[in-house]
């Protein structure tokens, strides 16, 4: 986006329909997506807007152009529940530095349920002369498989990495840097990717459950919600794999909350969100110690992070102000993010990067696109279609190398497991 777009003027008409399987009428080889404990957004038509940005300040630029087009929109909505009206989905790239843009995309169609209330919304550009059809379902596709394999950085390369973040962090440039390493393989290009949404939906109902532009996942990591001018986060940092009975499960637990390691880790994550929180939301408030938060293959913790909006930002200007946070890059960011160029040697793309959805009031939520895979796009005459996924884990100082690879061993299995 080098030459400032002429944006159109959006309509966007929601009205509440009976409950229907809606991931049946998502894009079977592109879905959009959004779910989480039962409620979602699914769009039921092609995109009607699908807006990259590859250059620097590509989340401001985003903000402010949902601004002028949320500005401009006419609704009407009989709803009126988080997720009707206008609507855009939101994946975004981890480094402002990155070659893979940063996308927004806003659907024709779109249907989604909350509460036990179902509703579809239809957004148009007026006065034009296509007309889309009705959404219909298409029933799941057949089975299919993938197995991923090292990437650019294998196990030996990730841990000589974590060594050298933790020569970095002993000389005194930094507190924390955030190493991650890649996984690659393929999936047959006819594949159903709404298999894998259904699957990890199932799989980790308390999770984001995410498909954008080809990126999907299952974060349990809130970066921000904003709704009616009440804003929460959920940090999380200090992994520890579930124990294998009840007695050795509550051992773990205790043991990750007493670890010093993983408590000084999770304290700069909470400090970094608290820091870029507090000049646009006032009676902030985070407990003072984090809980455990427990999830089918592991334990984190977590620290819940609340407020009231005070100026006037929208979901995506927090986005804005809050990325990267120390949970996915380090401490001091800026510092993190020099180390981590110099140190993994592929680009991260879009994981750890912010994903979610926005609507016209500038409302919306947003998680941090971890436990993810991205798929490039299908090729016409390909028969398979590259993937590839990223795990990686905070290093500080105490850090163990070889432990820090067990633990993206862990942080792996979610989508790993799903797509075999």
């Amino acid at each position: 986006m080098t030459e400032p777009l002429s944006l159109p003027i959006l309509q966007a008409t929601t009205r509440e329909i009976d409950p229907v399987d809606a991931l049946l009428f998502a894009d079977p080889g592109d879905p959009l997506a959004w779910t989480r404990k039962g409620d979602g957004l699914v769009a039921a038509g092609p995109d009607l807007l699908h807006i990259d940005v590859a250059e620097e300040g590509r989340i401001a630029a985003l903000a402010d152009l949902w601004r002028a087009l949320s500005q401009a929109a006419h609704v009407h909505d009989e709803v009126r529940v988080p997720g009707t009206g206008l609507i855009g989905f939101g994946a975004f790239a981890f480094d402002d530095a990155s070659e893979r843009p940063s996308t927004l995309i806003v659907p024709s169609a779109l249907i989604g349920w909350r509460g036990g209330r179902a509703w579809q919304t239809r957004i148009r550009v007026p006065d034009t002369t296509d007309q889309l059809a009705e959404p219909a379902p298409a029933d799941l596709g057949g089975a299919w498989s993938a197995t991923l394999g090292p990437g650019a950085m294998d196990p030996p390369a990730h841990e000589a990495a974590v060594r050298r973040a933790l020569a970095v962090i002993e000389a005194g440039t930094a507190e924390k840097i955030v190493i991650a390493r890649d996984l690659v393989g393929t999936v047959p290009a006819g594949a159903d990717l709404r298999r894998l949404v259904r699957s990890l939906a199932t799989d980790y109902p308390d999770t984001w459950t995410f498909a954008v532009d080809g990126l999907i996942g299952a974060s349990p990591e809130t970066l921000v919600t904003v709704r009616e001018g009440a804003v929460s986060a959920r940090v999380l940092a200090g992994t520890h794999a579930r124990g294998t009975g009840l007695h050795e499960d509550q051992m773990v637990s205790s043991e990750l909350r007493a670890s010093t390691k993983n408590s000084a880790e999770h304290r700069f994550a909470v400090d970094s969100v608290l820091d870029t929180l507090r000049p646009h939301v006032s009676d902030l408030r985070a407990a003072d110690e984090p809980f455990a938060l427990e999830l089918p293959n592991l334990w984190h913790l977590a620290t819940d992070v609340s407020g009231t909006l005070s100026d006037g930002a929208s979901a995506l200007d927090l986005v804005r102000a809050m990325h990267p946070t120390a949970a996915v890059a380090g401490t001091p960011t800026h510092r993190a993010i020099e180390e981590i160029r110099r140190i993994e040697p592929f680009d991260r793309g879009r994981y750890a990067g912010p994903v979610g959805w926005i609507d016209g009031d500038g409302d919306g939520e947003w998680a941090i696109a971890l436990r993810s895979a991205q798929f490039a796009p299908a090729e016409p005459a390909a028969t398979t279609r590259t993937v590839s996924a990223h795990a990686g884990g905070g290093i500080v100082r105490g850090s163990v190398p070889d432990a820090e690879l067990d633990e993206t061993r862990l942080k792996f299995r979610p989508i790993v497991d799903a797509l075999a």
